[in-house]
């Protein structure tokens, strides 16, 4: 993945973040700015942009693949694959692979 298709990646994903920190129809002027570049630049901690291998294996478990394929196709144990998976789980806050597969669905980070 190249740098320009990263950041592009990268602010897709502040952006989405973003619609979470506020709530739609309040009075609030956080709401009148939330698309700014100053507010995407605030992205709570919690939402992370997961690394290119994290990427990589969230493409193959939105395939379909179990860790086992996984680790045989980017030659790594499936130790390894399991370690990935969990860190996608908290960098997209979710607790299952089929719930990070529908945010990376969303967010445009698989295809």
């Amino acid at each position: 993945m190249d740098a320009a298709r990263r950041e592009e990646l990268l602010a897709r994903y502040r952006a989405h973040a973003a619609r979470f920190s506020v709530v739609p129809g309040r009075s609030d002027p956080a709401v009148a700015a939330a698309d700014t570049p100053a507010t995407l630049a605030r992205v709570p901690e919690r939402w992370q942009m997961p690394s290119v291998r994290e990427l990589e294996v969230l493409q193959l478990v939105a395939e379909g693949l179990g860790n086992r394929e996984i680790g045989a196709r980017l030659y790594v144990s499936e130790e390894t694959v399991k370690t990935h998976v969990r860190h996608l789980l908290a960098k997209l806050d979710v607790t299952t692979r089929a719930r990070a597969v529908a945010v990376a669905f969303r967010l445009g980070l698989v295809e």
